[in-house]
């Protein structure tokens, strides 16, 4: 079955799965499972964005219209203005500024590379992949960045306590 975006939102069945869906360029629906070290380590991302940015946005598995289909990042950060242009759209028609992967066992570099790529052609500033040490690589339209240009002060690894 060849799925749209707006069928899997609307599809009860889909609603209390306890994975991340996403949609690729040819409606196949892909599903994503994570363990609780993953949700934690999105979360403290999450409130590291809004710490070191908080005249911004930033919501977990935000979906983004990508040349391959429905993407969501584990967190993005977004500002005012994207957010007023998106807040409509079942999937985003422009990537927040920033795209954020946390890496999962079943996940490879390349792959969220891959991913992040996608953000980028859909109009994301960065990408950062949280490697499955905790540790961020941070990404722009052009090269591998040491630090985020976005938001520099954002730290290198994640730390749970």
């Amino acid at each position: 079955m060849s799925w749209t975006w707006d069928a899997v939102c609307e599809d009860p069945q889909l609603q209390d799965l306890p994975y991340k869906l996403e949609l690729n360029g040819d409606g196949e629906l892909l599903m994503n499972a994570v363990k609780v070290q993953h949700a934690f380590v999105v979360y403290e991302i999450q409130r590291l964005l809004m710490q070191h940015r908080p005249d911004g946005f930033s919501p977990p598995e935000f979906p983004i219209l990508t040349e391959d289909g429905v993407r969501s990042p584990d967190v993005v950060w977004i500002t005012i203005e994207r957010r007023r242009q998106t807040i409509s759209d079942s999937a985003a028609s422009i990537a927040p500024e920033i795209c954020v992967e946390v890496m999962s066992p079943g996940n490879t570099m390349a792959q969220m590379q891959k991913k992040g790529r996608l953000y980028l052609q859909a109009g994301a500033l960065e990408y950062w992949i949280c490697d499955e040490s905790q540790k961020l690589h941070f990404f722009s339209q052009t090269e591998k960045l040491p630090k985020s240009d976005i938001i520099p002060s954002f730290p290198s690894s994640i730390t749970l306590d």
